[in-house]
């Protein structure tokens, strides 16, 4: 039986191919979700009645519900309803942590935004902006540096859930990892390289967050 390093050598090739994977899952969701979770933020302190009840009751579903369930919701059940529906496992997996992540991130913007002085509001539209504009311009870029810190911590705790899509048979980082052992046997060795795997991909990405904080805190 070979040691661990020439075992490592061996198989690590497999292993960073599913860690890629996991990476373009966690990277479209991440993109998606924050664009997905500022609007529905916005929408959630909105002064539109209706807006503000469907964006609350979406992040209520969500957050109340377990991603896994959802995952399987997506990709197992809606193809019950329509074949139509019927997404490959990547697709299936992007829209689930999409859905998920956005609902945290709409909570984080709607933090941020409420965090900012209502005297910021009150002078812009003195100066003739619409409430549209004044968000847009004067009330969003400001929270957006506020929401760096939550929304980074967010982007790490995502790519550890991404583990879960193993679950469709998406072969990402653990999927390949189970596969792996189911031919060798070997569960202290490969569970090892998949946790440091992970273990780099959420320090880099700590790294990434701390240096785009240092950048947007210049302008504070």
């Amino acid at each position: 039986m070979p040691g661990f390093i020439e075992f490592s050598v061996t198989y690590l090739p497999y292993l960073l191919k599913g860690a890629l994977i996991t990476i373009e899952v966690a990277a479209v969701s991440v993109v998606l979700g924050s664009i997905l979770g500022t609007l529905i933020g916005m929408g959630r302190v909105s002064h539109i009645f209706v807006l503000s009840k469907i964006c609350q009751f979406y992040i209520w579903v969500i957050r109340g519900t377990p991603l896994l369930l959802q995952l399987f919701a997506i990709h197992f059940a809606l193809p019950t309803l329509n074949e139509a529906l019927t997404f490959p496992p990547f697709v299936s997996a992007t829209i689930a942590l999409t859905m998920n992540s956005a609902a945290y991130i709409a909570e984080i913007a709607r933090g941020a935004i409420q965090s900012i002085d209502k005297g910021q509001m009150e002078a812009s539209r003195s100066l003739g902006f619409n409430h549209r504009q004044s968000m847009r311009y004067i009330i969003v870029p400001q929270a957006f540096r506020r929401m760096l810190p939550p929304l980074g911590n967010e982007c790490i705790a995502l790519i550890k859930e991404s583990s879960l899509v193993s679950t469709i048979a998406l072969y990402d980082l653990l999927r390949t990892g189970q596969q792996i052992i189911s031919s060798t046997y070997r569960y202290i060795e490969i569970f090892t390289l998949v946790g440091v795997i992970y273990l780099i991909l959420t320090s880099i990405m700590s790294c990434i967050v701390g240096i785009i904080e240092k950048r947007v805190s210049v302008y504070e």
